[in-house]
């Protein structure tokens, strides 16, 4: 009955908040639509999971994400498992992920990254994972790194690639979410600190996190990286492209 009588968006509006409402009291149900009961191992039903936006970006040379970072630091390779827009399925794991503590949801993007990985065969040669780091204050705050749980639903597919959480960041800043370009950049420029860059030495590393939309954190990230580890390559992998 509401579908006739309400203009889409605010459906759309209702459904969500309805769903995460129903999560507080209802967590195994689908925290997208919220339409049926899950098992406790899954956060996604069936219908939700088959219309994932998947970019295929891993297995394609000189992709979108790839682009980003011609002329601004040396990548190997780049890419992303799925695109992200406003009220979607995609929107609804990086919510629940980055604000509801669900880290089945970080695990469930770093699986679809893991396959991904696995597939293209582009990434064959990739010794470890580096997450990139949350700021101490904001780690506490939330309790845990989701590119740390999106590594670890990677690993689940690819067990032979170590997780090494070597990359601090040192100082804390605010939100990007409203930044634009210019404002992203400077917010990037927070320097990090690195645990033994001797062991990064000559390695092939990938840097993990969770959205990617202007590519900053992870240029300030791989161009600190290239200056302190001196690795072989830089790749980087993210669960989203923001389209």
């Amino acid at each position: 009955m509401l579908k006739e009588f309400l203009p889409s968006a605010l459906l759309k509006t209702i459904q969500k908040y309805s769903a995460g409402f129903l999560h507080l009291f209802y967590p195994h149900i689908c925290m997208h639509c919220g339409s049926e009961e899950l098992s406790p191992e899954t956060v996604l039903c069936e219908a939700c999971e088959k219309n994932l936006p998947y970019t295929e970006f891993l297995a394609i040379e000189n992709n979108k994400v790839e682009k980003i970072f011609w002329g601004r630091v040396p990548i190997q390779k780049a890419g992303a498992s799925l695109f992200f827009t406003k009220d979607s399925i995609v929107q609804s794991l990086i919510f629940a992920l980055k604000y509801k503590h669900q880290k089945k949801a970080g695990r469930l993007l770093g699986n679809i990254m893991g396959k991904d990985i696995m597939n293209s065969q582009r990434f064959n040669n990739i010794n470890c994972m580096i997450p990139i780091p949350l700021s101490k204050k904001k780690q506490r705050q939330r309790g845990y790194n989701q590119a740390q749980v999106i590594c670890e639903g990677i690993q689940e597919k690819l067990p032979h690639i170590p997780i090494v959480p070597v990359l601090l960041k040192e100082k804390s800043s605010k939100s990007q979410t409203r930044q634009n370009r210019i404002e992203r950049n400077h917010l990037s420029e927070q320097p990090f600190k690195l645990i033994d860059p001797s062991s990064l030495k000559n390695k092939n590393i990938l840097i993990v996190d969770d959205v990617i939309t202007t590519g900053a954190t992870m240029e300030a990230a791989a161009i600190y990286l290239w200056k302190e580890a001196q690795p072989q390559s830089i790749s980087i992998v993210a669960g989203a492209y923001t389209i």
